[in-house]
């Protein structure tokens, strides 16, 4: 089998982004990211209807987008150790496929039981998605290719999220909330046709000693745990014994599987993988940042729907504007990173965000879009674009091959428990804020504004403390470590396929 490319580009060689397949392999990957992604929010603004058709309690309505944040976060891990030992297009064509059927039967869900277990389905199946699909683009693409690649592929991810609320009100208003998981299959088909067709077989047989189950089960159970008690502690209490004890055991099972981890003969997570240049830092800023991030789509979608009095397509087209600056400010990252390397764009990233952050907490009872909202959308939305690009360019510099799922599922773990953690905490907030004004004889638009308000306000300070973080961390400009650069073979089948 003939390799379109079978070493590092050099000059005046033709890379594989340059080439036909190349471009069709990054179109397909990011397909993978947008279909994860956009699923985490598409759901938000068909609640309401949900709700109705489907006669969800006012409680379990929330674990429509939280049983999909539960398990996409929990197995994340897992997700990425298995692209690694088992082969990246067998879990990347595996877990499209429970995505897709866990989608067909959430459309069709005629109760909340149903709903909950599909979500919870389409949350494991984008757990073993994305790691597997983001550890074929950091090896099939190298040097400039890399980081142009993972500026597209950024792009993507930090789009999808708003993306997301537009799709998901116009389905809801238009054919039905159903359709917000009828969307899925088609793409589904796409993703599994294309894997199958320009990714290489390079499954694994890795022999069963060669998996750690004790750490599989450690910081699975510590993950589903940890999410699971910052998805109930807005309903629960942060005071209750509840909230803590969950939390309380989440860390001792973590604190248990780092044990096992450094004694182990073949380790889940190998601890050597932090030593990588630029991982640990980019991790770190990517959790404390998403906490502030992802909160916002929350919030404000709240905002404009509960105080403002949007529809749900409305709320919907509300983000266009961020997305449009996510797709601009992204091809800039990726250019700028060869020539003032990551840490510098990621710290202007998270600063330029918390500044438009800050706007929109301003948003007055009654406001109104171009004066209130448009700046701020459109400040975070360059924001958004340095940070997902220059982040995920740190995080996968360096990393050898044998271990780009595991770095992929750890930055995407860092950005689904960093939401957890934020809307967790921006909620209480939030709700406290509120719950105090309307005992205090506010007015209802009144309090709710004012709770949000303070709940994006909280959102800014993690912001600004994700860029102190980041002045640690280190400044890479998307190298390899040497002897890394190669291809996978995952990258593409070979020339007589093409």
């Amino acid at each position: 089998m003939t390799q379109l490319a079978d070493g590092p580009v050099g000059p005046g060689r033709l890379g594989f982004l340059g080439t036909g397949r190349g471009r069709i392999v990054l179109a397909l990957l990011c397909l993978v990211a947008f279909v994860d992604l956009i699923d985490a929010s598409i759901v938000n603004v068909a609640l309401p209807a949900m709700k109705d058709d489907l006669d969800f309690s006012q409680q379990s309505l929330q674990w429509v987008p939280s049983g999909y944040l539960l398990t996409y976060g929990g197995f994340m891990l897992l997700g990425g150790r298995f692209a690694d030992l088992l082969g990246r297009r067998r879990v990347l064509v595996a877990g499209t496929a429970l995505f897709g059927v866990a989608s067909v039967l959430g459309g069709l869900a005629q109760n909340e039981q149903t709903m909950v277990a599909a979500r919870l389905a389409q949350g494991l199946g984008a757990a073993l998605m994305s790691p597997a699909a983001l550890s074929v683009l950091t090896t099939a693409f190298v040097g400039r290719d890399r980081s142009a690649a993972l500026g597209v592929w950024g792009g993507v991810a930090g789009a999808a999220s708003a993306i997301g609320v537009l799709a998901g009100g116009a389905l809801t208003d238009g054919p039905g909330w159903r359709w917000v998981m009828w969307v899925n299959p088609p793409a589904v088909a796409v993703i599994v046709a294309g894997a199958l067709w320009l990714l290489a077989d390079d499954r694994r047989k890795a022999a069963p000693r060669t998996f750690d189950l004790p750490g599989a089960v450690l910081v699975t159970g510590g993950m589903l745990l940890l999410v699971y008690a910052l998805v109930e502690a807005p309903e629960k209490g942060w005071d209750t014994a509840r909230t803590w004890t969950s939390i309380a055991g989440a860390l001792v099972l973590l604190a248990l599987f780092t044990a096992n981890e450094a004694r182990s003969r073949n380790p889940l997570l190998p601890l050597s993988i932090f030593k990588i240049r630029g991982l640990p830092g980019a991790d770190v800023a990517q959790f404390v940042a998403m906490a502030g991030f992802i909160a916002m789509f929350f919030f404000l979608s709240l905002y404009m729907q509960l105080v403002l009095h949007y529809s749900p397509v409305r709320t919907g087209l509300a983000y266009l504007p961020l997305t449009v600056a996510v797709g601009a400010g992204s091809g800039l990252t990726a250019g700028l990173i060869p020539r003032v390397g990551t840490r510098p764009l990621i710290i202007a990233g998270l600063l330029i965000g918390a500044a438009g952050m800050g706007l929109l907490a301003r948003c007055p009872v009654e406001g109104g879009y171009v004066r209130d909202l448009l700046p701020g959308l459109v400040v975070v939305g360059v924001g958004l674009a340095l940070v997902f690009v220059a982040v995920t360019t740190a995080a996968n510099a360096g990393v050898p091959a044998d271990r780009a799922g595991l770095a992929a599922a750890l930055i995407n773990a860092s950005s689904q428990v960093g939401g957890a953690l934020g809307l967790a905490v921006f909620s209480a907030m939030a709700t406290s804020r509120t719950d105090d004004l309307l005992a205090a004889g506010a007015a209802p638009a009144v309090a709710l504004t004012e709770g949000f308000q303070r709940a994006l306000l909280g959102a800014a300070a993690f912001i600004v403390a994700a860029a102190v973080i980041a002045l640690r961390a280190t400044n890479t400009r998307g190298e390899h470590q040497e002897g890394h650069d190669a291809p996978s073979p995952a990258a593409a089948e070979g020339a007589e396929r093409a």
